[in-house]
């Protein structure tokens, strides 16, 4: 899946569910969305020759776009569901202290939030 698609289908998947979002920002996060008193800055990858080096650069954008840690903040990876191994290498613990959930888009754009590394 291209990273195109990828988005698509997350940012759909957020709007069923109620929240608004934007997709052109400032900081070049790829997705923004709010719901409420909840605030998600999501970063989205897809399919490519070496998934492991694009997410590790997608945690890296991640980090940088970390300045106000209060509650109702989280950060997101969304990768197709081929990236998914190259996801989990950020231990689960590492990526609950920072706020960092991973969800994944299958070819037929079903979204699923990983809960665990196993």
């Amino acid at each position: 899946m291209k990273e195109a698609e990828v988005q698509a289908a997350f940012v759909d998947y957020l709007q069923e569910r109620g929240w608004k979002v934007k997709t052109h920002n400032d900081d070049h996060a790829d997705v923004k969305a709010w719901r409420g008193e909840n605030f998600l800055v999501a970063e989205v990858k897809g399919a490519t020759t070496d998934s492991g080096l694009d997410v590790d650069t997608a945690y890296g954008q991640l980090l940088r776009r970390m300045g106000d840690r209060s509650d109702g903040i989280r950060y997101a990876l969304v990768v197709p569901d081929s990236a998914r191994r190259a996801a989990l290498r950020v231990s689960e613990e590492v990526r609950r202290r920072l706020g960092i959930d991973v969800w994944t888009v299958d070819e037929a754009g079903n979204i699923q939030l990983v809960d665990d590394v196993s």
